[in-house]
C-alpha cells in the first residue's frame, strides 16, 4: 500500500519547516529517479531536518528533491515503515537498516 500523501513537498529546510509536522510517523524521502529513504520517527519534522545536517551522507549524495510522510502512533510506525521499504525498496535502505 503505498503512501497516503502522492504529492511530494520540497526537500528543503524552508519546505519541512512548512509542511514536515512535529508528530511521530513515517516518511519518504526521494529524487526524480528514485526512492532515495524511508524511516519512521517520533518527529517527522525533527528526522527530516536532521538530514541535512550530515551532508555527505548517501542520502544528501543522492540529490534529495522531495519527501512524503504518513503520521501514525509509535505502534504501528516500525510495521508501516517495513512495509514500505518493501514496496517502494529505497536505495539507502538497501545499505543501512537503521532508522532515524
Amino acid at each position: 500500500m503505498p503512501f497516503e500523501q502522492i504529492t511530494p513537498r520540497p526537500f528543503t529546510a524552508e519546505g519541512v519547516h512548512t509542511y514536515a509536522p512535529s508528530v511521530g510517523g513515517v516518511y519518504g524521502i526521494s529524487n526524480a529517479r528514485e526512492w532515495i529513504y524511508i524511516g519512521h520517527t517520533d518527529n517527522i519534522r525533527r528526522a527530516l531536518l536532521d538530514h541535512f545536517q550530515d551532508a555527505g551522507s548517501d542520502l544528501m549524495r543522492k540529490k534529495p528533491q522531495g519527501f512524503v510522510y504518513e503520521v501514525c502512533d509509535e505502534l504501528r510506525c516500525l510495521s508501516r515503515q517495513n512495509r514500505l521499504v518493501l514496496e517502494y525498496e529505497p536505495a539507502c535502505n538497501r545499505r543501512s537498516h537503521g532508522d532515524r
